[in-house]
């Protein structure tokens, strides 16, 4: 496995790209490009998967006996992509709002 701090990055880093790209889905949606929006949408999602699968690894790993040293920085890595999802969720949630009312 490579540096668990690398590892740590590329989960808050995918999660940022999720949580932003959610948030340019509510903007197109805003704007009525429900297409864009939903685009946007399929974006997140799959930077958000990206993040889940290191979290993934991390956790069968640890599952396997090898430990993992919990830091602050895992324990930030963690909280962002939980609110990143959310984010993800509810924008998802917001855009067919949206849609509806246009």
């Amino acid at each position: 496995m490579e540096n668990l701090e690398q590892v740590i990055f590329q989960i808050i880093l995918h999660g940022g790209n999720g949580r932003s790209t959610a948030m340019e889905a509510l903007f197109a949606a805003k704007q009525g490009d429900f297409e864009g929006a939903r685009e946007k949408l399929k974006e997140a999602e799959n930077a958000l998967n990206e993040a889940h699968h290191i979290q993934t690894s991390l956790i069968q790993g640890e599952i396997r006996g090898e430990t993992t040293a919990v830091s602050l920085l895992m324990v930030h890595a963690q909280d962002h992509l939980m609110n990143a999802m959310t984010v993800k969720d509810l924008a998802a949630e917001m855009v067919e709002l949206y849609y509806r009312i246009n």
